[in-house]
């Protein structure tokens, strides 16, 4: 497993914008997708953003398309989500993970992923 560590959370506006960054320790970084998910009150975490190992493929939730941007730095072994246009529906503790499997591909499902960080918590007032 690998540990990841959230960070860049707080409260912002609607319409405001928000930087969520992961670091990475442990398992090499570079051979795993990591994705970003995330669980608000009362709901189950659900996902967000994926990006594979070399950064080329990307893919995301109809709800954060065109305005959420997932990338990464395999040489600080961090993921970055950038989040614009922020909603209230927005609010959630998002969290980060790592895929189980070293390879090329990216998947979307929860039961994909072995490592999570702590979360962080984005609160989008209206």
């Amino acid at each position: 497993q690998v540990q990841l560590v959230e960070s860049g959370g707080g409260l912002v506006q609607a319409g405001g914008s928000l930087r969520l960054s992961c670091a990475a320790s442990g398992r090499t970084f570079s051979n795993h997708a990591m994705g970003w998910f995330r669980q608000a009150p009362g709901k189950e975490r659900e996902f967000v953003a994926t990006i594979s190992r070399g950064g080329g493929s990307t893919r995301y939730a109809d709800s954060v398309k065109g305005r959420f941007t997932i990338s990464r730095d395999n040489a600080k072994n961090t993921v970055y989500l950038q989040m614009n246009s922020l909603k209230p529906e927005d609010t959630a503790v998002y969290y980060c993970a790592a895929d189980c499997l070293p390879g090329p591909y990216i998947r979307t499902g929860l039961s994909s992923y072995d490592s999570w960080g702590q979360g962080t918590q984005v609160t989008v007032s209206s």
